[in-house]
């Protein structure tokens, strides 16, 4: 069985969106600026296929971040299957490779199908912050990438906002123009 890793962009002062978060901004005012390690690099986009698309077979992520990206265009983005967490039932969607299955039953539960899913290869624990912060929590977590951005965005959604009974041992930084990329194995 592969790893379950938690994988988010992170503003200097702890924050995955900007402040003003509604359906205009699903990013906040600023908030794009935490993506821009992927969309404006040269290098950006080939990380992360290394870091996220490799070694993983299946992505654990929230409904409002596939609400938020509509479902990740007509191609899906992920090429494998996802498991969107979510209060509301939904059927599952299928957008070229990508399989969107919606799990009501929590944090474990979309784990559980995640882990089925992906066999061998990881498991990719993405935004927002409540789902990675419950996948911590959870204790089944082994690894946290965080893509801290240079930017101070003042406000937003924190990604940790209370304590969490782990502890971090650092494995790895890869430092860009646009983010400098923390590998940690997390230790429960």
């Amino acid at each position: 069985m592969g790893h379950i890793e938690v994988d988010i962009s992170v503003s200097v002062d702890g924050f995955v969106t900007g402040p003003g978060v509604d359906e205009a901004h699903g990013l906040g005012i600023g908030g794009e600026a935490l993506h821009h390690w992927v969309w404006r690099h040269p290098q950006g986009q080939a990380l992360l296929d290394e870091l996220l698309f490799a070694g993983s077979g299946a992505v654990v992520t929230s409904r409002r971040v596939y609400d938020d990206t509509g479902g990740w265009g007509e191609d899906g983005f992920y090429r494998m299957p996802v498991f969107v967490v979510t209060h509301r039932p939904h059927e599952v969607m299928r957008r070229g490779d990508t399989t969107f299955t919606f799990v009501t039953g929590g944090i474990t539960a979309a784990l559980d199908a995640a882990q089925r899913a992906a066999g061998e290869r990881n498991v990719h624990v993405m935004g927002g912050a409540s789902v990675a912060r419950q996948a911590l929590a959870s204790g089944r977590a082994d690894r946290l990438r965080l893509h801290v951005a240079p930017v101070l965005l003042g406000g937003g959604t924190p990604l940790f906002d209370g304590p969490l009974p782990v502890g971090l041992e650092h494995l790895a930084s890869v430092d860009t123009p646009e983010a400098t990329h923390l590998t940690y194995r997390v230790v429960n």
